[in-house]
């Protein structure tokens, strides 16, 4: 249970209370206020009904906002899937030294992917693509999981080399001297955790 929802179940509780302190009889009420403040002015019964109708109002919209801030498991499942599907045969090029042109990391591709596909329900963020020790650039396993889903995902990327290499032209119009070289992922996921 995050910070917030725990602040709703809060909120709901003290609107409970302020519903049982307008059920009950109003002199035992009002005899905790006065022996504290005793020139208080008498609270009506209206006063505990109202309060308790703006707690509730507040803890309902409130775990609205906390639904929409974490992930659930259906939410979870099709955006992994989405995201490998479209993550196998993905195409892209790397410099000289063999960095990546189009992305920082395998798992901040995993990352956004899944967060891309979350849909409308899914928050735009939370989501965590841990790599299982002894990935290479060439083959790895990442354990996909996300704020409030309880389901886990190993997702495996294997790198290969393609034949759509790139030589962009030089400065005068001809061949250059540069050459990115070409890769393709195959990516495949399951529900477990990556080693479980």
């Amino acid at each position: 249970m995050n910070a917030l929802t725990e602040l709703n179940v809060l909120g709901l509780v003290l609107s409970a209370v302020l519903l049982a302190m307008a059920c009950v009889k109003s002199d035992r009420v009002r005899a905790w206020p006065s022996s504290v403040n005793p020139s208080a002015p008498e609270l009506p019964d209206a006063a505990f009904v109202t309060l308790a109708g703006i707690g509730i109002y507040t803890t309902i919209q409130g775990f609205g906002v906390s639904d929409d801030m974490s992930w659930d498991d259906s939410d979870l499942t099709s955006a992994v899937q989405q995201a490998a599907d479209d993550l196998d045969g993905f195409r892209y090029q790397s410099d000289e030294s063999g960095s990546p042109l189009y992305f920082d990391d395998y798992e901040s591709l995993i990352e956004d992917k899944v967060v891309r596909y979350g849909g409308g329900n899914a928050p735009q963020t939370g989501v965590d693509a841990t790599p299982a020790d002894g990935n290479t650039e060439d083959d790895g396993y990442f354990t996909v999981s996300a704020d409030g889903a309880g389901d886990m995902f190993c997702t495996h990327v294997e790198r290969t080399r393609s034949k759509d290499d790139y030589a962009p032209p030089g400065i005068a119009g001809g061949k250059g001297s540069l050459t990115y070289r070409g890769y393709k992922l195959a990516a495949t996921t399951q529900k477990e955790e990556c080693g479980g």
